[in-house]
């Protein structure tokens, strides 16, 4: 016979959770709502140091404090630790939005100390990557990056946000995923329009990355996304 446990206790569970969301939802919007304009850095946690991909990072973060940007990141290691080290060695904000997991991760060391928040939630801590970020730097990654940075797409595409750029930084890493989106979801099935390829761009080099934000932001306003 099947077991489960008393639905009595689970709805209490449940009215419980609200108030700790809700704990979540006011803690980062009081502290990213001072921030100023940022740009998040979505990749790997897995990046070691010696990886191109780590050293690239460090590069992006860098030249977009020098265009006025902060950098908001995952708060863990690898990539994240990458994009805030950069944002610190140029003297910009440096966010760590860290989400507690079992197996990792700590915050970094290169996070400004009171851009620091811990999350339980991972969809609090997408809505605040999502309301708080002007651009969207996508490195190398796992399952995480790719559904940070498709949920991002799917807001756009639907919608729901206002259009932000979207940057792919590594061809040779991004090509199979972007070729199969085009002709399997896009020509085969038709299940995404033509135009929603326009909405992220894929480069190979920091300038290049820093480049497209720079260029979008010459021809349109900063504001909230929503």
């Amino acid at each position: 016979m099947m077991k489960h446990k008393n639905w009595d206790d689970i709805r209490i569970e449940d009215a419980w959770s609200i108030f700790k969301v809700m704990g979540e939802m006011v803690e980062g919007f009081e502290k990213l709502k001072r921030i100023g304009p940022c740009v998040s850095i979505f990749g790997s946690a897995r990046t070691t140091e010696d990886d191109k991909y780590y050293k690239l990072s460090i590069e992006i973060a860098e030249k977009l404090v020098e265009l006025g940007f902060g950098v908001i990141t995952g708060g863990g290691p690898g990539i994240m630790e990458a994009g805030n080290k950069g944002a610190q060695n140029a003297g910009g904000a440096s966010v760590g939005l860290n989400i507690e997991l079992p197996f990792e991760q700590d915050g970094n060391p290169y996070i400004d100390r009171d851009k620091f928040i811990n999350f339980d939630y991972f969809f609090v801590r997408k809505v605040m990557f999502v309301k708080y970020s002007q651009g969207f730097i996508g490195m190398p990654g796992g399952f995480g990056t790719l559904d940070e940075l498709f949920e991002v797409i799917t807001l756009i595409q639907t919608k729901k946000i206002k259009r932000v750029p979207i940057v792919l930084v590594g061809s040779s890493f991004w090509s199979e995923m972007v070729n199969w989106i085009k002709t399997s979801l896009l020509e085969k099935e038709n299940n995404i329009s033509p135009k929603d390829m326009d909405l992220f761009t894929i480069v190979d080099t920091a300038d290049e990355a820093v480049n497209v934000i720079d260029t979008y932001y010459s021809k349109n306003d900063i504001q909230p996304n929503f």
